[in-house]
């Protein structure tokens, strides 16, 4: 299993590529990093470099994802959305592996 990016959340970050006018080769990284009040937070950041021995790569509504293996232990199963609401707007992680959420969703435990 992998991660998926839904189409909400590749809509979004199309229009973030245009509207920064990014190079047409760019990849979305996802990943996890030591952090946050639960212990890893999520981090997103595009990037140009994919290394085939320490990243796995997929594509989703046209937009390539790039992953690097040890964040795909945490990340396996999780879906990438986009959400925009009166109350917040973002991307969020709906990530089976999380025993526990920050309020913010933007990190967990695992």
């Amino acid at each position: 299993m992998s991660i998926v990016l839904t189409e909400t959340a590749a809509k979004e970050v199309k229009r973030i590529i245009e509207d920064q006018k990014l190079e047409g080769d760019t990849l979305l990284r996802v990943g996890v990093a030591g952090g946050g009040c639960s212990g890893f937070s999520y981090s997103l950041g595009f990037d140009r470099s994919f290394d085939e021995k320490a990243d796995s790569k997929y594509e989703f509504h046209g937009i390539p994802v790039v992953v690097d293996k040890k964040s795909a232990l945490y990340l396996d199963g999780t879906t990438v959305d986009f959400y925009e609401g009166l109350e917040k707007r973002g991307f969020t992680f709906d990530n089976p592996n999380a025993v526990k959420s920050c309020g913010c969703g933007s990190s967990f435990q695992a």
